[in-house]
């Protein structure tokens, strides 16, 4: 018979990360430490099948405008109970299910405890931030075309998906990456230019060797153009950084750029290869679109589309053909620039239940 455990003591937690999830795990992060519970589904041999942590105290805002949406929207997509009050978020991350008998009780249990606490709305997965790991793949192949993993792409089994579905949880945002082909610079980055120019923005690519300072400064634009983003909560500077180190090693300068006005960073675009493909003995012929964000005051010059061209005109001169715009969310005004060049090749979606 199967049984929940809370997972209190660090040995407990220990044996929480322990089981095989989409990514790696241990008690020390940010995501573990922040959650106000962490559950397990132990069989009967004591071996462990499921597991989840709670978020109730420090969780985003569901925006106001979003609460009331029209059946029509994609950010909201057949959700039934549009009209409840969806101010009280309960997150639900860290979810791994290795036996699906499993998968209802720790579920039906999430839901519980959210509603004890007084929740409305149990979105999940979510690891407590969308800075963190969140969203589950749900399409694979589109038109019967499957692409090989990208480098740092989230992946689960195709069988999660199914779980949330099976407990009532319905779509609640949907994210998209696409994938297109290189060439010669676009023609509209030249009329990009001047507008940019004439508010006195310069792009420059990032300085290895002031890493953590050049990090720090697109942390500056993080936090003012991330802000009005669907279910965005701050993190700390140390978090952010902790996050990006691990990509020092993997950074082509090119296709990293800052945008400055008068030395204040305004925004950045960050870009990687492909080295997913390296690790399957490919040749890397790829450039992967991670992030492009601009401050509010200057959103509408074109500011971001020029940082996505000269970005895209770098790795063509370097030797890439192909390029990747990773994990965009569909109602974002990037999926625009992101139509220019490239096709949807992969679905991501992220659930939500009325309690």
């Amino acid at each position: 018979m199967m049984r929940l455990m809370q997972a209190v003591t660090l040995e407990e937690q220990n044996r929480f990360c322990a089981m095989l999830g989409a990514y790696p795990l241990v008690p020390t992060v940010p995501s573990m430490q922040q959650a106000d519970e962490h559950w397990l589904v132990v069989g009967e041999q004591g071996q462990t099948l499921a597991r989840c942590s709670l978020w109730w105290r420090h969780v985003p805002d569901f925006p106001a405008n979003l609460r009331n949406v029209p059946a029509t929207s994609t950010t909201v997509s057949a959700f039934p109970g549009k009209s409840a009050a969806w101010d009280k978020l309960g997150l639900i991350g860290h979810y791994a299910v290795s036996e699906p008998a499993a998968a209802p009780l720790l579920l039906d249990h999430a839901c519980a405890r959210l509603a004890a606490q007084h929740r409305t709305l149990a979105v999940g997965p979510l690891d407590g931030n969308t800075f963190r790991p969140y969203r589950l793949l749900t399409e694979r192949a589109l038109d019967g075309i499957t692409h090989p993993r990208f480098f740092l792409e989230p992946d689960n089994p195709d069988a999660w998906p199914d779980q949330w579905r099976a407990n009532n949880f319905r779509p609640l945002a949907h994210y998209f990456s696409a994938i297109g082909e290189l060439g010669v610079q676009d023609a509209r980055t030249g009329r990009a230019v001047q507008p940019v120019a004439e508010q006195g923005v310069q792009l420059r690519p990032v300085e290895l060797a002031h890493f953590a300072e050049e990090i720090e400064r697109i942390y500056q634009v993080v936090t003012q153009s991330f802000r009005q983003n669907f279910l965005y909560a701050p993190i700390e500077l140390a978090e952010f950084m902790a996050q990006y180190a691990p990509a020092r090693a993997y950074i082509q300068p090119a296709l990293v750029l800052l945008a400055e006005q008068a030395n204040e960073p305004v925004g950045f675009i960050f870009a990687l290869p492909d080295w997913a493909q390296a690790q399957r003995g490919e040749p890397v012929d790829t450039v992967i679109v991670k992030t492009v964000g601009v401050v509010p005051r200057l959103s509408g010059v074109g500011l971001g589309g020029l940082l996505v061209a000269r970005c895209q005109a770098a790795a063509y001169t370097l030797g890439y053909r192909s390029v990747i715009h990773a994990l965009m969310f569909e109602d974002n005004i990037s999926r625009k620039i992101s139509e220019r060049y490239a096709r949807v090749m992969r679905r991501y979606t992220l659930f939500g239940k009325d309690l």
